[in-house]
């Protein structure tokens, strides 16, 4: 019976430690790695609620998730750190239907400065390195620019 729950034990705790914990939460509370970024595009859009053009682009970056989910991963971070439930309420709020950052910031994952002018987009490269810096509002087509995949779909 001992050597059964010293089995039962150790299994537990190799399956605990195959866990990887994720690199950052969304509002859902979805958790989430960069190694699963690695390879595609990453759009990083810093807002907030009292920014109009914010929410002017925000249905710009809805599309562009949703148009292009296979290359091009775009994440939200709220320029006012918030608690979870009050996140969720803006997101709600502002019609944003990708993931928003809920903690840990990634300017310091990715190397750049936090910024300090909203709107502003940071566009990472599939290699992971900062490709460019976008400040003002975004749309499709500057977006799409941004990360080069526009000449891909005028080649179409």
């Amino acid at each position: 019976m001992k050597s059964y729950v010293l089995v039962l034990l150790t299994a537990f705790c190799l399956l605990l430690a195959s866990c990887e914990k994720p690199d950052f939460r969304d509002s859902n509370g979805r958790g989430h790695s960069y190694d699963d970024l690695a390879g595609q595009w990453v759009l990083v859009n810093y807002w907030a609620t009292w920014c109009g053009p914010c929410r002017h682009e925000i249905p710009e970056f809805n599309q562009l998730a949703a148009d292009y989910s296979d290359t091009i991963k775009v994440f939200g971070v709220n320029f006012e750190p918030v608690d979870s439930e009050t996140m969720q309420e803006h997101v709600k709020e502002m019609g944003i239907r990708f993931p928003v950052y809920l903690d840990n910031d990634p300017y310091l994952h990715f190397g750049y400065e936090r910024p300090l002018v909203l709107p502003t987009t940071i566009v990472i490269s599939p290699a992971g390195e900062v490709h460019q810096v976008l400040v003002g509002p975004q749309n499709r087509e500057s977006l799409l620019a941004a990360t080069d995949l526009n000449f891909a779909e005028q080649g179409q």
